[in-house]
């Protein structure tokens, strides 16, 4: 499963379907053995369908560039083969075949990067040309890495080795190793940007403890305890659009979520990572007035940041993709699963508690199939690589706010 942001991003297995949210959670895509489907979330915690695709080839891997109609697309028949596709006029682009099967793809404005198990491939996203290989990695069989969406911090997240959790920070734009973060003792499961490019979450295969790093100051922000069960495996991690809260699925049954402090807040771990103002905070206070007095393994257990919220799932084993949106007046949970099923949470942001389950959506239908498109000479892709991206890019850097940069797409 893959999802938006930072997320684990394997492909399906057979007969699971592929989910991942775009960058800023306002729609998702999901793959599946009849092509690909592309969804709007609507205000009212529903689901529009806007596209779906012809194609009825088996999609593993596919990821939509924000609210634009560009579409990158890997199939299981050419597993080695990247697609890139102009979903609204229903055409491709271009197409890159690689030394070996594509594990992940990651878009923002600014770079597309696909990783394979020991390389990683960063083309510019308004031509398509490779501008840079990280090559020779340690093994990554899981295609583990996070692209931030921010492109004024355009880093590339990936793990640096195969025996210990720690990851790597490649500068995208300026193509130069940024610093090495030292996350966890044992290999990386996890990787998640805030939205700002400023934080960077991390989960290791013991799937205990959740850390929150600055970056590129590689400072420790937040340190969260998942849980003490064993033989936890986190497989997705994502920030809520405004950086207050941090989600985290593995393959059990609960999502657990985390507050910390908004990008405009001090950072301060231990004030922020506790929102219990009861006998856990006591406790808190007390575990650092008296941490020189107690074993360090033990202080350290006790001043790590407990769940403030948890949803429930039917049934655990599934790997999901995770987004936690804000609408005007509530915030809501949305864990997809690989069965095709949506579920809305309501997560009470100043209380916590368990998350109630509102709404689940059925998101996939029927199978659908045609011939696919013929390929497109080498100035019909240029032109259509542009228009996918909604335009020539501004000069300067790219303001995400600013609508007229990357105006989203209206359906017909």
């Amino acid at each position: 499963m893959s999802l938006g942001g930072g997320q684990n991003t394997e492909g399906t297995n057979a007969g699971e379907i592929f989910v991942q949210f775009n960058q800023d959670c306002t729609s998702f895509v999901a793959g599946s053995s009849n092509g690909y489907h592309l969804y709007a979330l609507t205000p009212d915690d529903g689901i529009e369908e806007i596209y779906a695709s012809r194609s009825g080839q088996d999609t593993c891997i596919v990821d939509r560039l924000f609210n634009s109609s560009l579409v990158a697309i890997v199939t299981v028949s050419a597993p080695r083969k990247l697609i890139v596709c102009h979903y609204k006029k229903g055409t491709e682009i271009c197409n890159y075949s690689y030394s070996n099967t594509i594990l992940a793809v990651k878009l923002n404005r600014s770079r597309l990067v696909v990783c394979l198990e020991e390389s990683l491939h960063i083309h510019n996203i308004r031509d398509m040309k490779i501008l840079h290989t990280i090559r020779d990695t340690p093994p990554n069989p899981r295609g583990l890495c996070a692209l931030s969406s921010n492109v004024e911090r355009c880093y590339l997240a990936y793990p640096g080795s195969s025996a210990v959790g720690e990851v790597q920070i490649f500068d995208a734009v300026h193509l130069n190793a940024k610093c090495v973060i030292s996350a966890h003792d044992t290999p990386l499961a996890a990787l998640a940007w805030s939205l700002c490019g400023k934080r960077l979450a991390t989960a290791s295969e013991r799937g205990t403890v959740i850390r929150v790093f600055a970056v590129p100051e590689r400072t420790r922000l937040y340190e969260f305890r998942r849980g003490v069960k064993r033989c936890v495996a986190i497989a997705c991690l994502v920030f809520s659009q405004c950086s207050t809260f941090l989600a985290a699925a593995s393959n059990t049954e609960t999502v657990h979520v985390f507050r910390l402090g908004g990008d405009e807040a001090e950072e301060s771990p231990a004030a922020e990572s506790e929102a219990d103002s009861g006998w856990m905070g006591w406790l808190a206070q007390a575990v650092s007035a008296g941490a020189g007095y107690l074993p360090a393994p033990v202080a350290d257990v006790l001043a790590q940041g407990r769940a403030f919220s948890a949803a429930r799932l039917p049934a655990g084993g599934r790997r999901v993709a995770l987004a936690i949106t804000g609408l005007p007046r509530a915030t809501r949970l949305l864990v997809a699963a690989p069965c095709g099923v949506l579920y809305v949470f309501a997560l009470d942001a100043t209380h916590g508690g368990e998350c109630v389950l509102l709404r689940q959506h059925q998101f996939v239908d029927a199978p659908s199939s045609a011939a696919s498109d013929p390929p497109h000479s080498e100035s019909e892709r240029a032109h259509e690589l542009g228009a996918a991206a909604e335009g020539s890019p501004p000069r300067g850097p790219y303001d995400l706010r600013d609508p007229a940069h990357f105006p989203p797409m209206r359906t017909e």
